[in-house]
């Protein structure tokens, strides 16, 4: 990474927080669309991981006193958090929380654990399927989507790590265990976006259950899930962290025939000459952090770096470029993408190409600069 791109990145950080707000942030394009006041989400979330692992590596304070002041417009004096409600039991709301770990360790503020407490209530009573997954959301009923191993298990694991001696660890081993018989392809070794235990949904196969394409974006969440959750795993869990590790190393193995000469990897993975499929940025951001993050944690071997790297220069040279009023805009980046629900969501190539792809979202800007967090940390 030159200079020059450096430079070009940092600008870009500072256009980004210079427009944003907790209460309006330019990288939510879903809020911007819809034109609702923000609540508790995910999206934010992951800038405000981004942010704090900017801090943390460059000890830039702009960078924490922004994510402090983000998650305090939501988390208030006595735990409770703004807009966020246990009962709506939906795994992308906990997704955020990871985040009050940090502040609490740096403050020592009483409000942060009181929040992390919250939401760890969720988990008590959140809906599972038979085999004891997790349910995605209530309004997804016996389905799990790899999105939600991301979003749930690295605060799980960091939480029973923390406050309460491992006690519910092998609950977490539990739902990676199950996605791995459930969801992962034996032919290409790759994982389903989604499984339907019921059987019930349309879009899945009768047989197994899965949806019928392998999204990008999902295969990174998945990734990044196996990352953060080794991360907070402690290292008295011998078999636990090496078997995040190995699931880890053998799905970039499975993804690196799929790698474009560029560097990055297609909306729909493995279907690269379908007409309108395209490489895609926050699936390719979140495998390049998760892949970096990992060789330097040595979770994985370093000979894997080369693909982490290659990836990010294939972002940069692909997407982040100058715009016509001289800022800089990353585009490619998948707005949104799901199963079920009012939008008739069936999981085939068709959909996953027919979503709109925008710039400047968070669900690929927040990766992007963790990938280019790594990047630095490489140097």
């Amino acid at each position: 990474m030159t200079n020059e791109i450096r430079e070009m990145i940092q600008n870009y950080i500072e256009y980004l927080l210079d427009n944003s707000t907790a209460e309006k942030p330019m990288w939510n394009k879903e809020l911007v669309r819809s034109g609702r006041s923000n609540k508790w989400n995910y999206i934010d979330g992951c800038m405000i991981t981004a942010l704090l692992s900017l801090y943390e590596y460059t000890g830039e304070d702009r960078y924490y006193n922004f994510a402090r002041s983000f998650i305090d417009h939501f988390v208030q004096d006595d735990g409770t958090i703004r807009t966020y409600d246990v009962k709506e039991y939906n795994l992308d709301n906990i997704n955020t929380a990871s985040n009050l770990f940090y502040l609490y360790d740096t403050t020592g503020e009483e409000k942060y654990k009181k929040a992390l407490d919250l939401v760890r209530s969720q988990l008590d009573t959140m809906p599972r399927t038979a085999e004891g997954s997790f349910w995605h959301k209530d309004i997804y009923p016996d389905q799990v989507w790899l999105d939600g191993l991301y979003m749930a298990e690295p605060f799980y694991m960091k939480y029973e790590t923390k406050f309460r001696k491992m006690e519910n660890c092998p609950d977490v081993l539990l739902q990676f265990k199950n996605v791995e018989k459930n969801m992962k392809d034996p032919v290409t070794g790759l994982y389903y976006h989604g499984y339907d235990h019921s059987r019930k949904m349309y879009w899945c196969d009768e047989k197994t259950g899965c949806s019928p394409n392998f999204w990008l974006r999902a295969l990174g969440w998945f990734a990044l899930s196996l990352v953060e959750t080794e991360s907070a795993t402690d290292e008295t869990l011998y078999y636990e962290k090496r078997y995040f590790g190995k699931l880890l190393e053998d799905l970039v193995d499975a993804l690196i025939p799929f790698q474009d000469e560029s560097g990055m990897f297609y909306q729909v993975v493995d279907k690269k000459d379908a007409e309108g499929n395209y490489l895609e940025t926050s699936g390719t951001a979140l495998l390049s952090y998760a892949i970096l993050k990992a060789v330097r944690l040595r979770f994985i071997s370093p000979k894997y770096a080369v693909i982490g790297e290659k990836a990010f220069d294939g972002i940069v040279n692909k997407y982040l470029k100058k715009q016509e009023d001289g800022t800089l805009g990353l585009g490619g980046i998948c707005l949104v993408a799901g199963l079920g629900g009012n939008k008739k969501r069936d999981g085939s190539l068709e959909y996953y190409l027919s979503e709109p792809v925008v710039e400047n979202e968070a669900k690929g800007v927040a990766p992007f600069l963790l990938a280019y967090t790594e990047m630095l940390r490489r140097r």
